[in-house]
């Protein structure tokens, strides 16, 4: 299998899972009583981190691996892409899921977790619709 096939794969899966996360997961929130979304919060976190966090580093891996070997302003976009979601992650959503284990949780911090979200949502939309056309085209 290619590192372009592997790639296409991982922005994929990426691609599929913050949809559902997006239009099912944390929309969902909003149901919880506080006391059980704190407990479902925490096994939804280790559940998806086993998930996510290989598929992100993977993308991260060989985007790095790609952008070294044959930079093109393919590899470069991607690049960008994929770091502004990861500081987006880190800077916005980290902290966010961080109250909610604490048991801060308020119907404003709720909202603003889907509404932050589609910045995610859409990058990596973008990002998967771009890596298909180029191996398309390629």
């Amino acid at each position: 299998m290619s590192i372009e096939v592997i790639r296409l794969l991982l922005d994929f899966g990426l691609v599929v899972l913050i949809w559902i996360i997006q239009c099912i997961v944390y929309p969902s929130f909003r149901y919880y009583p506080t006391e059980n979304l704190i407990a479902w919060h925490k096994i939804y976190t280790a559940r998806f981190s086993v998930i996510v966090i290989p598929l992100m580093l993977g993308q991260i891996g060989i985007v790095l691996y790609q952008t070294i070997l044959t930079p093109s302003v393919y590899t470069v976009v991607s690049l960008i892409i994929i770091i502004f979601v990861w500081l987006v992650t880190f800077l916005q959503f980290v902290p966010i899921h961080t109250s909610i284990a604490k048991g801060i949780v308020t119907e404003k911090l709720l909202a603003s977790l889907v509404n932050k979200n589609w910045i995610r949502t859409v990058l990596w939309t973008l990002l998967f619709i771009y890596s298909f056309i180029y191996y398309l085209l390629e």
